[in-house]
């Protein structure tokens, strides 16, 4: 199979090995560290002697990188050379189309420094960006100038994202001090956390809660004291992550079935959401030149409603008449604040 980009800068790496005659007959282990520090940096354990092996049987093996590399090992000096004088694979250029995806791929990591669970990985990105020769800052003015990546707003809360992901893998249970949005009062907690989720911009928590016997869902950013309960728990069997939030469009999750939903869009708009679905279960129903009806299979929940009401009258809900209804309820008490507004001049 075609190898990566990540392996191509490998590849390059083992070859300047390969070539430098300074240092002949790199064994595995040179090789290895080579690779290591130029794409991590020092002290770091991040590839294999596998990885290696593999990357020399490519480099010898696979026509699609478009070469064979003569690469043998020599037991005499105890390392590998080029059985070919003078061959290297330095003049094989990567093309712009892969210049231009090791680009796209770093601007798009560059959105997510600000989080500081992610800072370890900072290092690594930009030397792999220099390793080919792109410029050291991903939001260039050249690239710049062709696309534009959404800027993330950076949330309150991030700075537990590291310690509740040990905690998690741990298996210790954490005590929390807890403000919600609709009150003043702050709660305290005992928690088993269970797994880290981002929604919108923003991570929650969800554990099980030790007082309460059951699962609950926490934001980060009400989080106002996180620590150790030095408390180790036994994770719930049943849970599974995958299937947690399966019929949830945000966070809320519930034990209760999921419905049918028959959303009615006026054209435009569904072939929109065609080309990116609401949910994983969304599918066409009915399709005209002025309306296309779509399926989904979800919980209704706060998100789902705030979901429809923000599409206005491009959309109709069709089933169940229970959302129609809480719909219609939301719609007259936004009007009501208008026409009070209205009426107020």
């Amino acid at each position: 199979m075609p190898a990566n980009k990540y392996a191509l800068l490998r590849y390059r790496i083992i070859d300047r090995c390969l070539t430098n005659k300074g240092k002949p007959f790199p064994t595995r282990e040179d090789l290895r560290l080579a690779c290591e520090d130029a794409l991590f940096g020092s002290g770091g354990d991040a590839i294999s002697l596998s990885t290696i092996d593999k990357d020399i049987w490519a480099m010898k093996n696979e026509n699609e990188l478009g070469y064979y590399a003569p690469i043998k090992f020599s037991k005499q000096n105890g390392g590998y050379f080029y059985e070919e004088e003078g061959y290297s694979i330095s003049e094989l250029s990567l093309g712009d189309e892969d210049l231009e995806a090791i680009r796209f791929a770093t601007a798009t990591l560059e959105q997510f420094r600000s989080i500081p669970i992610f800072k370890q990985y900072e290092s690594a990105i930009d030397k792999i960006i220099n390793r080919v020769n792109i410029s050291p800052n991903p939001d260039d003015s050249s690239l710049a100038k062709f696309i534009q990546f959404e800027k993330s707003t950076v949330s309150l809360g991030n700075e537990h994202l590291a310690p509740l992901l040990d905690h998690i893998k741990s298996r210790k249970s954490v005590r929390i001090s807890y403000r919600k949005f609709s009150d003043d009062v702050l709660n305290e907690y005992e928690l088993h956390p269970y797994l880290l989720k981002e929604y919108h911009n923003r991570w929650y928590l969800i554990a099980f809660n030790v007082e309460r016997n059951a699962m609950r869902t926490y934001g980060l950013e009400r989080i106002e004291k996180l620590e150790t309960a030095e408390k180790k728990f036994t994770i719930d069997p049943n849970f599974q992550p995958d299937l947690f939030f399966k019929y949830s469009l945000g966070i809320t999750e519930r034990s209760e079935k999921p419905e049918q939903i028959e959303l009615q869009f006026e054209a435009a708009t569904g072939k929109y959401l065609v080309t990116q679905p609401i949910h994983a279960s969304q599918q066409i129903i009915k399709e005209d030149k002025n309306n296309i009806t779509l399926g989904l299979n979800v919980l209704i929940t706060t998100e789902l409603i705030n979901l429809i009401l923000s599409f206005g009258h491009q959309v109709k809900v069709l089933k169940p008449k229970k959302l129609a209804t809480l719909l219609q309820k939301e719609l007259q008490k936004t009007l009501e604040h208008y026409n009070h507004t209205i009426s107020r001049g």
